[in-house]
């Protein structure tokens, strides 16, 4: 059977079905062809994300901060190109202040969870080199649930 070049363009005009009768070749570089497009796109995205923020990023900032903030959404026209500007505000905890203010808030006799979102989680690792009965004192609040599969498929030799 003569191999076919199937390019991401090809490949999305076709069933699911025509997709699984196809030789496991076409199969793979069909997939091998995905990905390099999608990388492809990927450094485009980043590229054009740049040269966005390059032309207009200093522009939109300073209407921001025109408006009194630091972040949020600013609205720039620029001729007949409306530009939307948003920056979000990321903030990060340091785990191990939380932690103390944890210790001194329950010590006072307040409630943490008014104060603090407190998210248990017990590592899978962790969990599985546990002793037994340890583990079976714990099972009643663990829930396991199927993620998504990963199948990767290689030709002989290696080459996919």
């Amino acid at each position: 059977m003569k191999e076919l070049t199937l390019y991401p363009a090809d490949l999305a005009s076709m069933t699911v079905a025509q997709l699984v009768m196809l030789s496991i070749t076409d199969f793979v570089v069909s997939e091998r062809n995905v990905d390099e497009a999608i990388a492809y796109l990927k450094q485009l995205r980043v590229k054009l994300d740049a040269a966005k923020l390059q032309r207009f990023g200093e522009q939109a900032r300073a209407a921001l901060r025109e408006s009194g903030r630091d972040f949020g959404t600013a609205h720039v026209n620029d001729g007949a190109l409306h530009v939307k500007y948003e920056l979000p505000k990321k903030v990060t905890w340091n785990q191990a202040i939380l932690k103390e203010m944890a210790e001194r808030i329950a010590a006072s006799g307040e409630k943490v969870e008014d104060y603090i979102d407190v998210k248990l989680s017990v590592s899978e690792s962790r969990y599985s080199n546990w002793p037994t009965t340890l583990r079976e004192q714990f099972a009643a609040a663990r829930t396991v649930e199927e993620g998504k599969p990963s199948i990767t498929l290689t030709l002989d030799g290696g080459a996919a």
